[in-house]
């Protein structure tokens, strides 16, 4: 039997296995990819002070430290189910073989949002993500023309990792509104979100104009006077006032059709006009992956603000269920050193809850550390996350409450199978 296992090579999962190797408990990661760093790898943004976030040097540094602390990690092995039994013995279940333990930590991480678009099955069609790792893991050019559908905080940052890639991106611009893209092709939502990321615009008379747009009647009159050409951000243009309504091509991608829209996001008859790429970006955001808590039967919540479902947990990163716990994007869409952060708190509870003392106001103070990553945050995934980390607070005190109602502890309810 180990003593932890991690499921998930991410900030989250890394960070946490290193904590707990480092106080003395024997620790197995577990992971799917081929290399240790999970959505880290591909990440590469200038930060507001004028350094630079290279994703693929923050994954070695945390695998040096879990490697070093003498953590086991198992990459390219898939974890298809996991179980647990009525005394916290929890056991996950790979194709080469079963692992047991009684501290099971689940950092999946998240996954892209797919919004279809009438072509996108033909070849050259991919998620902004999927260009992401091509080109900053791979050093592959996913193509030399494209253009990315969906605007928002991820696809921002990876079309100018895509620019410093020496890719031409044509245009950034929204999805033809249908009923699984409302939000995605609001012009007035997507400039809200937008407003996250100015910061890092080249132009100062972005980054001074979005000052102005930080009330609900500013904004309004910034979509309605936005130029129908768009804005240009890392001379990448940003089109709030077009959808891509098609991609064509005949064996692969040739370009897409674009539209004007209204301030609504409604397409505008009689101004469609052909866009030529040799590749297309998706971009319909981000949601936890949490499937692996969901068959474990861990409760879960639905918080818009935390990026979708997230299971039930605390501030120590505890479940309900005895022995679960978890950390990073699957309890909410936030960046890699938010993640991190967390990774730490679980590896410290983890490690109090083996039986190691002394480890109270270590805990507290990386509760403390992950309030603070996230106030520094160069890029917020979600403006209101904080108003959905006191959601899910508030609602793993109901259940305390209502625990207390029955004279069990927390962790009992999930020992009786709930």
């Amino acid at each position: 039997m180990t003593d932890v296992i991690v499921i998930g090579a991410g900030p989250a999962g890394l960070s946490a296995a290193a904590v707990a190797a480092e106080k003395g408990l024997n620790v197995l990661v577990i992971d799917e990819y081929m290399k240790p760093g999970g959505r880290l790898l591909g990440q590469l943004y200038e930060e507001p002070d004028g350094s630079w976030w290279n994703g693929i040097e923050e994954s070695a540094k945390l695998f040096n430290r879990a490697a070093e602390a003498g953590v086991t990690i198992k990459l390219q092995t898939p974890v298809n189910n996991i179980e647990t039994t009525a005394d916290g013995i929890w056991s996950v279940y790979t194709e080469e073989e079963t692992f047991v333990t009684r501290h099971l930590l689940i950092a999946t991480g998240a996954a892209e949002a797919p919004v279809p678009v009438p072509g996108w099955t033909l070849p050259g069609v991919m998620s902004v993500g999927a260009a992401q790792v091509m080109t900053n893991v791979h050093r592959v050019k996913p193509g030399n023309r494209g253009v990315i559908i969906g605007i928002n905080v991820l696809s921002a940052a990876i079309a100018m990792e895509l620019k410093l890639a020496g890719v031409e991106v044509a245009s950034l611009s929204l999805p033809g509104k249908n009923s699984m893209t409302e939000e995605s092709a609001d012009p007035r939502k997507v400039l809200n979100s937008l407003l996250h990321v100015s910061h890092m615009a080249p132009s100062p008379l972005v980054r001074f104009g979005s000052r102005f747009l930080q009330n609900d009647i500013m904004k309004k009159l910034g979509v309605s006077f936005f130029p129908k050409n768009g804005v240009k951000m890392w001379d990448i243009p940003v089109q709030l006032r077009k959808a891509v309504i098609e991609i064509y091509g005949e064996n692969e991608v040739e370009g897409v059709v674009m539209a004007n829209v209204t301030s609504d996001g409604e397409v505008i008859k009689g101004t469609e006009e052909r866009i030529t790429a040799d590749f297309v970006c998706i971009a319909g955001g981000l949601y936890p992956l949490a499937e692996l808590a969901a068959v474990a039967g861990c409760p879960f919540y639905l918080i818009d603000e935390l990026g979708g479902y997230v299971p039930l947990h605390n501030e120590q990163m505890e479940t309900t269920l005895k022995g679960l716990y978890v950390a990073g994007n699957i309890t909410g869409i936030e960046g890699a050193k938010v993640a991190a952060a967390q990774g730490t708190t679980a590896g410290l509870t983890i490690a109090r809850n083996s039986g190691i003392h002394g480890l109270v106001k270590e805990i507290q103070l990386a509760i403390q550390s992950i309030k603070q990553t996230r106030d520094n945050a160069s890029i917020q995934f979600h403006p209101e996350v904080k108003k959905g980390r006191e959601i899910i607070q508030e609602k793993w005190e109901e259940h305390a409450r209502a625990l207390e109602g029955t004279g069990s502890e927390v962790t009992s309810e999930a020992e009786a199978g709930g």
